[in-house]
């Protein structure tokens, strides 16, 4: 058995329709792709899609037979659970039912979430509390629908571990809610990757695959925009480890091609790297 590889929607041109971007994932040789629900108001206005708009990426993906498995549900950013505007908090909770709608209706398995009490408002105990209430609701919604919630390791502190999320988990106590882990972040963090990756085993429902650049007591690190074979992730020991744990999920390439001269052969280049990178791990 093989894992499934995606690809992240955000390595294709922005403008590309979605015929183009499943056909493209597809002739790169890629299993499914994950949609992107950013902060921006664009993409946040697809989970007001009518019935009919819905119907016609259903005829893409049918067409191209490259499903949408996963959403990368980051508008939480700018509008976060945690927030200390009651405002701000119904919108993520509005949001957050609309993206479980749109999954649903889509075939969407796995809504990945930011893991984030607040982006842009300074952080603190209460933000914390909020956070977990907001986390609570979020899962009786994803519950209802039979939508699984997997929170991402990110490029912030709040949840820049499995181990983090685990006390999360432990309070939220819900088989829809899991983690989602980006193991360029987590390798970033200068976390032992493996360690967290087999404490977290159980929860974990798929992996973000990009290449980072350690934070350090000098620098930031760099979390996106670093080329694979250019950073500093040891994906050979962390793929051996993942066959090691039997695991079996998928892995989203996680990339942006805005940046890009030619996002295509960027991408078939990538893919490459990885691919080979698993080979030599035994996956």
């Amino acid at each position: 058995m093989q894992n499934l590889l995606g690809l992240y929607e955000k390595a294709l041109p922005k403008d590309a329709s979605w015929p183009e971007r499943l056909n493209v994932a597809r002739k790169l040789g890629f299993d499914f792709m994950e949609i992107s629900i950013d902060e921006s108001d664009e993409r946040l206005a697809r989970l007001d899609w009518s019935k009919a708009e819905k119907g016609q990426l259903r005829q893409a993906i049918e067409g191209s037979n490259i499903p949408l498995l996963s959403m990368c549900f980051s508008g939480h950013r700018k509008y976060p659970l945690g927030s200390r505007d009651p405002q701000v908090r119904r919108k993520s909770l509005e949001l957050m039912d609309k993206a479980v709608n749109f999954a649903a209706d889509l075939g969407i398995r796995v809504i990945q979430l930011a893991g984030y009490d607040v982006y842009y408002e300074e952080p603190g105990e209460d933000t914390r509390e909020l956070f977990i209430l907001g986390l609570r609701a979020a899962a009786d919604m994803a519950a209802r629908r039979q939508v699984m919630l997997g929170i991402e390791i990110m490029d912030t502190a709040f949840m820049n571990s499995i181990q983090k999320y685990l006390q999360y988990d432990r309070m939220i106590a819900s088989p829809w809610l899991s983690v989602y882990p980006d193991i360029g972040n987590l390798s970033a963090w200068g976390n032992d990757v493996e360690a967290e990756l087999e404490i977290g085993f159980s929860r974990i429902v798929g992996i973000h695959v990009k290449e980072t650049r350690r934070v350090s007591a000098t620098g930031a690190g760099q979390f996106r925009d670093v080329p694979f074979g250019q950073g500093e992730v040891d994906f050979v020991r962390i793929f051996r480890k993942l066959k090691q744990l039997h695991y079996a999920g998928p892995f989203v390439i996680e990339m942006w091609g805005d940046t890009l001269e030619n996002p295509a052969a960027e991408i078939l280049r990538s893919r490459q790297f990885v691919l080979e990178k698993m080979k030599e791990a035994g996956l």
